[in-house]
């Protein structure tokens, strides 16, 4: 073989080498921001009673905090729903609804129905789904809605020439009536959604209805994913109607819509920034609570300074074990630090949901782990208000009834077998 030959096979192995190194980098990356710091200033990043704090939010997120909204708190199934269906069925103009997780069920079926009743009334009905999370769902079904008039379209469908986008899912929760109601949260299409949360294959959840200026954010969350999927980019009346901007209650509100960036992204400025804000409490509920090292180091320094720091998580009925494990190697030092964790007994919880001092609270799609912070397009419904902060401590607090404390010493009695799994699980935290 000549030594041209020899030169180009090196250089094309070298070039496969590079290929392969970029596509492992471009899915392992982790969230570079590891401290939030307030320069010349002694009390530190701005507090979340400070006006600062709303300003910085915006700035660091692009989220705009609106006065005049209405926001309900909608726990599980039971709580979610009926308000729902009863939405949906009195939409007249039209519905946008965007999911990322689905399977066929009663929860799925009731969908079609009043998606397909809307759409024969001449609503105009879009659906998004996710073509990774939203696979599950049967041909027929999916036939159904589409002969009634239902506009189905897959975001992201894996091909072979966009492999490169296999890691970036969309997490996000969308259903907007009319451009007035807007619900966000963790919820899907399957049916152990379900049920009070108090039970086996009920899964405890935390979902949000809005009305007011906040919607339409919303909207135009689901439009950014629309634009995507079709090239379609919604605008106008019909979906961002002149009456959804009226004030119709008397909270602060807004949405937070991140997306994958090259740096750091909306969902971890925005999370540092509320860790760095508080005062008084941190109150964390996350089904998949995986910190790593610097948001850890954020939550222990928050207990440092004299906030009382908890976090609610799941137990060993969790639907991802690996993910379980991998958070259980940040306990230790979390408890060393002061941190109060807890574990949610009766079944899956799957909320995703935050309070900060009583008067700053989230709820929505965001995990607290890697693939949430740094490769997921998510929402979170914010407020900046002492009612849904007084609402969300409570549940918090009834919540930990049904959980089991973990404590320093006998968590450092678990078996060996668990410390190795949870080894090797931590491992692959920034892919779970």
């Amino acid at each position: 073989m000549s030594l041209i030959k020899y030169i180009a096979i090196g250089a094309l192995l070298l070039f496969a080498l590079v290929l392969a190194l970029i596509g492992i980098l471009s899915v392992t990356h982790d969230t570079p921001v590891r401290n939030v710091i307030a320069e010349g200033d002694k009390d530190g990043p701005p507090a979340i009673a400070d006006s600062l704090f709303s300003r910085s939010i915006e700035l660091f997120t692009g989220t705009h905090i609106d006065p005049g909204n209405k926001v309900e708190v909608l726990l599980n199934g039971d709580g979610t729903y009926p308000r729902l269906w009863k939405d949906l069925e009195s939409a007249q103009r039209t519905i946008t609804v965007q999911m990322y997780y689905s399977q066929p069920g009663a929860v799925a079926d009731t969908m079609a129905k009043y998606l397909i009743d809307r759409a024969r009334h001449k609503v105009r009905v879009l659906l998004l789904l996710d073509a990774f999370g939203s696979q599950p769902l049967k041909r027929d079904w999916l036939q159904r809605v589409k002969a009634a008039g239902v506009e189905v379209v897959w975001l992201r469908p894996l091909r072979w020439y966009s492999l490169q986008k296999a890691a970036q899912r969309s997490h996000v929760r969308v259903v907007v009536v009319d451009g007035r109601i807007g619900y966000t949260g963790g919820f899907g299409l399957a049916d152990y959604w379900l049920g009070d949360g108090h039970h086996e294959d009920q899964w405890r959840e935390t979902n949000v209805r809005f009305e007011g200026p906040t919607v339409a954010a919303l909207q135009a969350t689901f439009a950014a994913g629309w634009a995507e999927a079709t090239g379609e980019l919604l605008t106008g009346d019909m979906f961002f109607p002149k009456s959804s901007f009226a004030e119709v209650g008397n909270m602060k509100a807004g949405l937070m819509h991140s997306v994958p960036s090259m740096g750091s992204t909306p969902a971890e400025r925005f999370l540092a920034l509320s860790i760095a804000g508080a005062r008084k409490s941190l109150y964390i509920s996350n089904s998949y609570f995986v910190p790593g090292e610097s948001f850890m180091q954020l939550l222990l320094a928050a207990q440092r300074r004299g906030v009382d720091v908890r976090v609610l998580t799941v137990s060993n009925k969790t639907d991802v074990k690996t993910t379980w494990y991998a958070g259980r190697t940040y306990y230790e030092k979390l408890l060393e630090g002061g941190v109060k964790i807890y574990e949610y007994q009766p079944t899956m919880i799957h909320a995703k949901s935050m309070v900060v001092d009583g008067i700053w609270s989230y709820v929505g799609s965001m995990n607290f782990d890697n693939r949430s912070l740094s490769f997921n397009d998510e929402s979170l419904l914010v407020a900046l208000d002492p009612v849904v902060g007084a609402q969300m401590n409570s549940i918090f607090m009834d919540d930990i009834k049904s959980s089991q404390e973990m404590k320093l010493e006998e968590f450092r009695k678990r078996p060996l077998s668990n410390k190795v799994l949870e080894w090797c699980a931590q491992k692959l935290r920034r892919v779970l």
